[in-house]
């Protein structure tokens, strides 16, 4: 039998479920793997958008980190929201500790409108700590030209160059997302690796309900590296999986705003009433 993989998320609570932490176990789960979470924030936020951060103190979230890797295996250390440069340091110094096979970085900086969710310092700590301990980063766009220091593209045919410039940040791959392109209804994504570059295609859902995509990808992506897939087909199977969330995510109900998707579309799909 299969050794079911345990994977760490380290990032922040979303109460409403779609995004954050609560979004990470459901896809891991739903990947296939043993779940667990280290809190970095507390946000008080639903469909429309967030009203309030509280972070952990950074010290707590050390302690978290250390509670997992001192008593269970981890297969995979996927991370997300961090907040603030000194969270950023303490969250690279346990990577460093304890030197995972797998780690997984969503680099979330950008609000979905435009509005930047962390400040200057904590973006330069992310490029210079975390992403060279990571085995794959997954910017969208926006994100993209932050840690590049660049105007964001707007051209599919400037992803592969851009994310070759990723790599040279100092990760082992980088998956470049391109939902945020105004060039065509496709919606590609681009992976580097050392070896070259590999193009997914992908199509635009017809759907609002688009909440935590981001955190749902790079979570099932940790899961599928963790069982030992290799990077193109991990974002192969991840890809499958979070577009069949979206095309979903109109069966359920949550909310007023961009709803979440429907993490458990395979194992659980709900039938109409």
């Amino acid at each position: 039998m299969a050794r079911i993989p345990n994977v760490l998320s380290i990032a922040g609570s979303d109460p409403s479920g779609g995004a954050g932490i609560q979004a990470d176990l459901k896809s891991m789960s739903a990947n296939g793997a043993y779940a667990m979470a280290a809190i970095t924030a507390l946000t008080a936020q639903n469909t429309q958008g967030v009203s309030g951060v509280e972070p952990v103190a950074p010290a707590f979230i050390a302690a978290q980190i250390d509670a997992i890797f001192d008593d269970i295996r981890v297969d995979a250390v996927k991370i997300g929201m961090l907040g603030t440069a000194e969270i950023a340091r303490v969250v690279a110094r346990a990577i460093e500790r304890h030197a995972p096979a797998i780690v997984v970085l969503d680099p979330v900086m950008i609000a979905k409108g435009g509005n930047p969710l962390i400040t200057d310092e904590t973006v330069e700590v992310i490029r210079t700590d975390l992403v060279p301990l990571s085995t794959m980063i997954t910017p969208n766009i926006p994100e993209a030209a932050v840690l590049l220091t660049e105007a964001p593209i707007r051209e599919s045919r400037r992803m592969q160059a851009a994310a070759t410039r990723l790599l040279a940040l100092g990760c082992r791959s980088a998956l470049l997302k391109g939902g945020h392109l105004e060039d065509g209804e496709g919606s590609p994504d681009v992976l580097a690796r050392p070896d070259g570059t590999h193009r997914f295609e992908g199509t635009r859902i017809a759907t609002k309900n688009t909440h935590g995509t981001g955190c749902s990808l790079s979570s099932a992506l940790a899961v599928q590296l963790a069982r030992g897939y290799d990077a193109v087909e991990a974002v192969s199977r991840a890809k499958a999986y979070v577009s069949g969330a979206i095309a979903a995510a109109d069966q359920l109900e949550v909310g007023s705003g961009h709803g979440p998707t429907h993490h458990f579309h395979a194992v659980n799909p709900f039938p109409p009433l």
